[in-house]
């Protein structure tokens, strides 16, 4: 595909994959979502009963990436926002093509925060908590500030926009944000450079302690199955930590800068990225590694700890952030502001709408209400004129 870069050049996007991606999205029974914030995109990773497809949406810089049910939160250069999957209208999106798409995330709130340099964000309850970078603090976010404070690491003496030890990822444990990563334990702008091939941490939250030092670049830091995973980003290793100890196993090395994990059973979705430049990333173990980095999502066995496939970004997009899984979803579409269909999708608790020109449904007369349209009770109908915008619904079930 074709899309337009930061500078508005049109930069075109290539992809493949591998047999052992295909046949493992296949049977998974789900879909990928993908930032990019590099190629200023949210792409999304489908399976249409023959073959990988691929969606991608423009926004400016996404980053983190969370789900919670039907909710979807996106992190981006100066706003997080919401979406939530209606499901519906998934199915009339495409008016010439029924069916096409099961799964439609439209926007539904958005916050405000300024460049907080905001990484990860988590859904925790109703509430999503934010690795705000900039500030070197976790923070919630808030209706009349760009954002509430709730922990920093113990060595960082002040909220200052100054990004002093790049914290970057954070991990939930019951519920609780209970593990951070961060690129060093500096206390000064920008200070975390100085030693980024090794001065990596992980960081328990609850006591402030580092529980797992001298990692290069870490990121990702996810508890799952009752373990403590970490991407090893300059080496381009998966890593199992025990807390305890501090101990780590390689699990499986990769080709490529890691960053963005999930877990779908016992396979972790992981993302790979190339390094573009060698102000930030030069002199990372991973450069003298391999002869070529990539840039795609590896479907990686933990029990094997080897690879089985990857969808791989073969030209136009070389940087990725985050991933997340879809359960239960094989061809999801999300909407940014810019597209009309946004301000067409209406949903309520009970139903879901849409509210388009192109449904031809007779003027009112003066006399009374036109016929509904076949199968749609009279109740369920808007009426218009043919000029303005007329509903088609879908009655939600309980």
């Amino acid at each position: 595909m074709i899309s337009p870069s930061a500078n508005n050049a049109l930069v075109r996007i290539e992809c493949a994959a591998t047999s052992g991606f295909q046949q493992w999205l296949a049977q998974a029974g789900g879909s990928v979502v993908i930032s990019t914030y590099q190629a200023g995109k949210v792409a999304m990773v489908g399976w249409d009963g023959r073959q990988v497809t691929l969606l991608m949406r423009q926004f400016d810089k996404p980053l983190g990436l969370a789900l919670q049910g039907d909710l979807l939160a996106l992190a981006t250069r100066n706003e997080v926002s919401v979406f939530a999957n209606a499901p519906l209208l998934a199915h009339d999106y495409l008016e010439d093509q029924p069916g096409r798409y099961d799964a439609l995330y439209l926007p539904r709130a958005t916050y405000h925060t300024g460049d907080l340099h905001t990484h990860d964000v988590v859904f925790q309850g109703d509430e999503l908590l934010l690795v705000n970078t900039r500030f070197s603090c976790l923070a919630r976010l808030s209706y009349r500030h760009n954002f509430t404070p709730v922990w920093k690491p113990d060595f960082v003496t002040d909220l200052v926009p100054e990004d002093r030890c790049h914290l970057n990822g954070v991990a939930l444990r019951d519920g609780e944000p209970a593990y951070v990563t961060a690129l060093g334990t500096t206390d000064t702008p920008g200070g975390w450079r100085q030693n980024k091939a090794a001065g990596g941490v992980v960081i328990e939250v609850a006591s402030g302690s580092v529980v797992a030092g001298g990692l290069s670049m870490p990121h990702s830091p996810r508890w799952y199955a009752g373990r403590l995973w970490v991407l090893n980003s300059g080496t381009g290793e998966i890593l199992a930590v025990d807390p305890a100890s501090g101990q780590r196993e390689v699990v499986c090395g990769l080709p490529g800068y890691l960053r963005g994990l999930c877990f779908v059973g016992p396979i972790a979705l992981v993302g790979l990225c190339k390094i573009r430049e060698k102000h930030l990333f030069g002199g990372l173990p991973i450069q003298q590694r391999y002869d070529r980095l990539r840039c795609g999502v590896a479907a990686v066995d933990l029990r094997a700890g080897a690879e089985l496939g990857m969808f791989e970004f073969t030209a136009g997009c070389e940087e990725l952030y985050d991933v997340q899984f879809l359960p239960g979803i094989r061809r999801p579409m999300i909407l940014n502001l810019d597209k009309d269909a946004v301000r067409q999708a209406v949903t309520h608790p009970e139903s879901s709408w849409w509210l388009r020109p192109s449904a031809e449904i007779r003027d009112v007369p003066a006399g009374g209400p036109a016929a509904a349209p076949p199968g749609l009770a009279a109740t369920d109908t808007m009426f218009s004129s043919s000029n303005g915008p007329v509903a088609s619904g879908h009655r939600n079930s309980d």
